[in-house]
């Protein structure tokens, strides 16, 4: 590729220069586990909304539109006032988990609207409302709520009617990797006129409270202009603002002793430039011009329909004049992000796809987050700091003292990770960030890559072979995906550069390895080959609250558990058969995980310690979970979710010539097979080809997968018209319910909201609709119709609708997924069903966010409003359907 931002990219494999600075401050670091040092582990009161512009954080900063270098050391952000708020806009605003009916829940309005790989170009859009933020309205109303009342959000309280808001978009442009341009847009979009005040922020991370005698960086105000910043590890930094006649404000980023602990002391602390401006306090900020915070205060009065800028630039070296070519470069980097779009969407005619695109692509981009986190540090205390409370390993994490991101390395970056969300996810979850890395791929392998071998760093991953899930507990399980993950981004990655890098491909395979040990060892307690795992990222999708012990001390044999393992098991197995292109002896290794997927197959069909059936039940032909009770009989839990639609993602197709290509491979698969004709019996028709001459591997036979699939393209049980929900629709009218020892256990067909607390409020695998395990299930029909071709068809939807191959129901499935966020005849998306801003105000119509799941029969967004982590798979949907593209995994 010859456009500027392909060369950034293709330049930063080997130099992390144009990664140096980028979007890396989160939108929330407090309310985190990470800041969290209280006995009792409540970590959304121990710093709360409320202190945080008064507490200095510990591992990291938060702050809006903000922009950082790779370890967090110089920050750059915005913060706003109306003028009749009660604080500075510096953070965006939430509920925390006991605060919002449905759980945490950020309660402002802001888009991602673009941005490349190099962050050499970033757009945010904030919309802030003339009158007084209703902080207190979005709180008190939401907890009058039930569970089974929708959310109150900002929207719904008045405050943007009539346009009286401000638009404020903040661009990011570095005309090199140190240095960087922030431009602050401001337009009333008002009838009237109305005043802002506008305070472009750069400070320090503290590092410096923690232990006595650490080095302290210094901002002071600089007479030849702006202000200098001298940092003891980045060295001199040079900040400027054009509004020249704009008074620069000067505070310390450490903690209000006197707000925070009742005991006052002098100085310029954290919230000093807040109480400056907001509560008229002048001796809250340094006279002397100098701390380690510090703000131009610009204060404007906008016309209607206004537009107003403020311009900005950080830098290593001085210059005399730090705006003369500041429009051109910021005209050029804008440039520079079209002419890579053009490139990456060659072949998507629809200017609304690739709208959704590149939005999609800009929140994924806009949520890589520097993260810090020193568990044992965490535990034991800073040698600067009172001790923390005693036990508090045993509340959480106690058995992840060995692992530490951020600033490990002082010879490179800090930690830079793909978070789900930048508000209500600011942190890693190790299913999440799988899929994640799979969409990265799409536009910057190498950090897709980057990200796989960081979960399978020894700080990281247990020295048992677990992977940490997320902070709130690292000991959770999420589901073995990394495997497909990686295989995913490597064939990706081939396929744009033409070069396979077997060497990533080995590292990551060597520790899966580890991790399906700790899967076969910790997960399948009974030894059958059946798995457990609790709640495994479906959250409440079962019956019962899997934190807590199960009915009658049972073990539950869970068919997702069953089906992730098995799926894990191929994902190895076709890695192996990867690698032997560069060793054979990977041939061996290949052997094991197709044996070891006989098994699970056997148990999931078979005999249960000999004496029961698997989880396949032949009546109903679905797949459930079994109860198993000592000295009572095993009990299979008639719920129709998503996980019996799971086994299906445990699927492989074999090309033709794997004979000739592995020989051993496919001589002992077949000695195995033939020695065992019961085992070959139950996974698929192994030894006959299909119509291309492949081989095929699965959990589910042809007449198993029809039956299955007949459930899920079933509009009145599985198929929404965005989706694939992932409980059945038969549960509004028949719900599920378990009783046991006099307790009930019940569960129904939620479509939206959760009415349950499993979980927390937000996490309702209840009837919604997830992009995640829909993508996945679109991959691999994709697949299956590699062997099957037209030998398989079935009518979409199964009452009565038009037969399509196992191809066309995975296009049409992802055409379904798509039209969540794509303009409808009437020009509206569906994902914003009943939001009146989205259906009247003309400047939300090419705004798009991307939820963390949407309604079962309207399409809703629900959840985290801004989840582009795994919602960003739809800019793959979008890729793959507009240019035609097979699964990575296509082995024609």
């Amino acid at each position: 590729m010859t456009d500027s931002e392909h060369q950034r990219v293709a330049a930063m494999h080997g130099d992390r220069a144009w990664r140096c600075w980028g979007p890396y401050l989160s939108e929330r670091q407090w309310g985190t586990v990470r800041e969290d040092y209280s006995a009792d582990g409540n970590a959304w009161d121990y710093v709360s909304h409320d202190h945080a512009r008064s507490r200095a954080y510990r591992w990291s900063e938060d702050g809006l539109a903000g922009f950082s270098d790779d370890r967090q050391l110089i920050c750059m952000a915005l913060a706003l006032w109306n003028g009749n708020d009660p604080i500075l806009k510096e953070r965006l605003y939430g509920l925390t988990n006991a605060e919002g009916n449905h759980g945490e829940d950020v309660k402002e309005l802001y888009w991602y609207t673009d941005g490349v790989p190099s962050h050499a170009s970033m757009r945010m859009l904030y919309k802030y409302p003339h009158a007084a933020f209703p902080y207190d309205a979005l709180k008190t109303i939401n907890a009058a709520r039930g569970l089974d009342e929708r959310e109150y959000e900002v929207g719904d309280t008045g405050v943007f009617n009539g346009g009286r808001y401000f638009d404020v978009t903040v661009d990011y442009a570095k005309a090199s990797p140190t240095d960087v341009l922030m431009q602050i847009s401001v337009t009333n979009r008002g009838p009237d006129a109305a005043a802002i005040h506008v305070l472009p922020h750069v400070w320090c991370r503290n590092t410096w409270s923690w232990e006595d005698g650490a080095p302290r960086p210094i901002l002071q105000a600089d007479p030849a202009g702006g202000l200098s910043l001298g940092h003891p590890i980045l060295g001199q930094y040079h900040w400027y603002c054009d509004a020249t006649d704009a008074p620069l404000l000067f505070c310390e980023n450490e903690t209000n002793p006197g707000r925070i602990f009742g005991t006052p002391k002098p100085g310029w602390w954290k919230d000093g430039i807040n109480d400056a401006v907001v509560s008229g306090h002048a001796d809250a900020v340094n006279p002397a011009q100098m701390g380690t915070k510090a703000a131009a205060h610009v204060t404007m009065t906008l016309a209607p329909g206004e537009t107003r800028l403020v311009r900005v630039r950080l830098r290593a070296e001085p210059v005399a004049t730090p705006f003369a070519d500041f429009d051109t470069i910021i005209a050029q980097r804008q440039a520079d992000a079209d002419a890579f779009y053009a490139i990456l969407q060659r072949g998507i005619a629809d200017a609304d796809m690739r709208l959704v695109q590149r939005q999609a692509l800009a929140g994924m981009l806009w949520s890589k987050q520097f993260y810090g986190y020193d568990v044992w540090r965490w535990l034991t205390g800073d040698p600067g700091q009172p001790a923390p409370p005693a036990g508090r390993g045993k509340v959480r994490n106690g058995g992840w003292q060995h692992l530490a991101t951020g600033n490990v390395d002082p010879t490179s970056g800090g930690d830079i990770m793909s978070m789900p969300d930048a508000w209500e996810y600011p942190w890693f979850a190790a299913w999440d960030l799988a899929f994640q890395a799979v969409t990265f791929a799409l536009i910057d392998a190498q950090f897709a890559k980057a990200q796989m071998l960081l979960l399978t760093q020894p700080r990281m991953m247990h020295p048992n072979g677990q992977m940490p899930a997320y902070e709130w507990n690292f000991s959770d399980v999420n589901p073995p995906v990394h495997a497909w993950a990686a295989l995913r981004i490597f064939t990706m990655d081939r396929k744009a550069t033409g070069i396979a890098d077997y060497d990533f491909l080995r590292r990551v395979f060597q520790k899966l390895l580890l991790n399906f040990t700790w899967w076969v060892n910790r997960e399948d307690a009974e030894g059958n080959n059946l798995f457990e795992g609790g709640f495994l990222g479906l959250d409440n999708i079962g019956v019962f609250d899997m934190r807590q012990p199960l009915p009658g001390g049972g073990t539950l044999e869970q068919t997702d558990g069953t089906a992730w393992a098995a799926m894990f098991a191929l994902g190895l197995m076709r890695i192996a058969i990867e690698l032997t292109s560069v060793d054979p002896g990977y041939e061996d290794m290949a052997s094991k995980f197709f044996e070891h997927f006989i098994y699970i197959a056997d148990a999931i069909h078979g005999q249960v310690d000999g004496s029961a059936l698997g989880l396949w039940d032949e009546q109903d032909q679905f797949y459930y979970n079994m109860l198993l009770i000592p000295d009572v009989a095993p009990e299979k839990l008639r719920i129709r979710s998503i996980a019996g639609l799971l086994p299906i993602l445990a699927s492989a197709v074999l090309p033709l010539d794997f004979d000739r290509n592995l020989p051993s491979f496919a001589a002992r698969a077949r000695w195995f097979l033939t020695h065992r004709p019961d085992y070959a019996a139950l996974v698929s028709d192994w030894d006959t080809p299909g119509p291309n001459g492949h081989r095929l591997l699965s959990l589910v036979r042809k007449h198993r997968l029809n039956a299955v699939l007949t459930r899920m393209l079933d509009e009145g049980e599985f198929l929404s018209p965005h989706g694939i929900r992932s409980v059945s629709k038969t549960h509004l009218a028949n719900p599920y319910l378990f009783e046991y020892a006099g307790e009930q256990f019940s569960l129904k067909y939620e479509p939206g909201e959760g009415e349950t607390r499993i979980y927390g409020g937000n996490s309702n695998w209840r009837g919604p609709v997830w992009m995640p395990v829909n993508y996945l299930l679109i991959e691999v029909l994709r697949e299956l119709d590699d062997f099957y071709g037209d030998q398989f068809s079935m009518p979409v939807p199964t009452d009565g609708g038009t037969a399509m191959t196992l191809r066309g129901i995975a296009d049409t499935l992802s055409g379904r997924l798509q039209s969540l966020f794509l303009k409808d005849a009437k020009g509206a998306r569906p994902y914003t069903a009943d939001d009146p801003l989205a259906a009247h105000d003309p400047a939300f119509a090419d705004l798009v966010q991307f939820n963390e799941y949407f309604h079962g029969d309207t399409g809703r967004g629900l959840g985290a409003s801004h989840q582009t982590g795994w919602t960003g798979l739809v800019a793959l949907l979008i890729d793959q359907n507009a240019k035609d593209q097979s699964p990575c995994h296509n082995p024609q």
